[in-house]
């Protein structure tokens, strides 16, 4: 049984709170029945004493590429994903790395936001990310913001501007791209839309009024990356990673009165394991 474990990595920041970064791509993983390894590139932390204000700790490039080097004495990988990157030394490390290893099932989340923040973090990361890891991605799970900034267009409020991003960004030399418009677009349905160069597919959940998201995108990216390592479609693993997902905010809860994280064992109903000696 054990050999049959997909093994699945994630190069990420590291949220304290738990509910995003590593920390949200490796309860994922678990939740998927895969095994996770983590590249810390930065951390993160937040202040109680000042609104919960984000500060970023970038890692050393070469202590990230000793993290990259343990994880890959393993063997081949089944998977991998990106979340905060830290610096454009790191993602020159990384794309390296992608190419020294063959690594198949890329998938990038092109994290340049911290939840609750509005300063882009480290604006030069998004084009390091645009010219040497897109065309490298299996797909890229970019929110509303981030899909703008990759494909030049600016803000994005509608469907059809979602979709000239998704071809924008495909053209880049992604393979495919999805487009998170999550509940910012006005209408009843959380949208997400999907796009592999000929095909637009929509998936779709209806809205929740809830702030009880944090973590939502790098779980979604989480969760495709392990179906992926499974050997699912790119269509399928977007599916479910939907449904992962939207059942992990629906159980989102307060963990302060600053934020609220997803709750990442929802779809397996988690809580109710191990409750018996």
């Amino acid at each position: 049984m054990s050999n049959n474990i997909k093994k699945v990595m994630t190069v990420a920041g590291s949220d304290s709170s738990g509910g995003a970064g590593l920390q949200a791509d490796l309860k994922t993983f678990e939740e998927y029945g895969t095994y996770g390894l983590t590249a810390i590139t930065s951390i993160v932390t937040m202040d109680p004493d000042h609104h919960w204000h984000h500060a970023v700790q970038p890692i050393d490039p070469e202590l990230v590429h000793k993290q990259m080097k343990t994880i890959l004495a393993g063997g081949a990988l089944d998977a991998m994903k990106t979340g905060m990157l830290g610096s454009v030394e790191i993602i020159k490390l990384l794309r390296s790395i992608i190419d020294e290893h063959a690594i198949q099932n890329v998938v990038i989340d092109p994290v340049m936001v911290c939840k609750g923040e509005d300063e882009v973090v480290q604006p030069e990361n998004g084009q390091a990310i645009r010219e040497l890891l897109l065309e490298k991605a299996t797909i890229v799970t970019p929110n509303l913001f981030e899909a703008g900034q990759l494909a030049g267009t600016g803000k994005i409020t509608t469907l059809d501007q979602m979709k000239e991003a998704a071809h924008k960004i495909v053209e880049l030399g992604a393979k495919h791209v999805v487009v998170k418009g999550g509940k910012a677009l006005h209408g009843p349905k959380a949208i997400d839309l999907l796009y592999d160069g000929k095909e637009f597919v929509l998936y779709e959940a209806d809205k929740m009024e809830t702030n009880h998201n944090h973590g939502a995108g790098c779980t979604f990216a989480a969760a495709i990356a392990a179906g992926l390592a499974k050997g699912n479609t790119v269509k399928d693993a977007v599916a479910m990673a939907k449904q992962f997902t939207t059942e992990a905010i629906k159980q989102g809860f307060a963990f302060n009165q600053y934020v609220g994280p997803v709750w990442h064992g929802a779809y397996n109903k988690a809580e109710q394991r191990m409750v018996k000696p």
